[in-house]
């Protein structure tokens, strides 16, 4: 595999504490920053792509990282849940903290099937 493009997302999930909203949210970020056309530039379908999803929380058990592959509209990710990100706490000191999430998503290619 040849990785040709990274992009960056963050996301929140300002009041219900839920970490996979503010995943989901960091992977619309990432996705919405561009509109690339990698797969058509090498002359690959759209499903070939692997992408590789890290994602940053402070509590990475509770991410459903089926909600997140369902984001992509096309192509193989791979989701990895690690800790980072933030949560902040309210300023009343009570209830949910403002959790935010951080998402790297690396997009590759196995370059060899390029040319048939």
């Amino acid at each position: 595999m040849t990785r040709l493009l990274t992009e960056f997302g963050q996301g929140t999930s300002l009041r219900r504490g839920d970490y996979t909203e503010a995943a989901c949210r960091a992977v619309r970020d990432a996705l919405w920053h561009n509109s690339i056309n990698l797969a058509e530039l090498f002359g690959f379908p759209k499903e070939a792509m692997q992408i590789r999803v890290d994602v940053g929380v402070q509590h990475p058990d509770q991410v459903d990282t089926g909600k997140i592959a369902a984001e992509f509209p096309y192509g193989q990710p791979d989701i990895v849940v690690t800790h980072g990100g933030l949560d902040i706490p309210r300023p009343e000191g009570t209830g949910n903290p403002t959790i935010m999430a951080t998402v790297a998503l690396s997009v590759s290619f196995d370059m060899e099937r390029a040319d048939g």
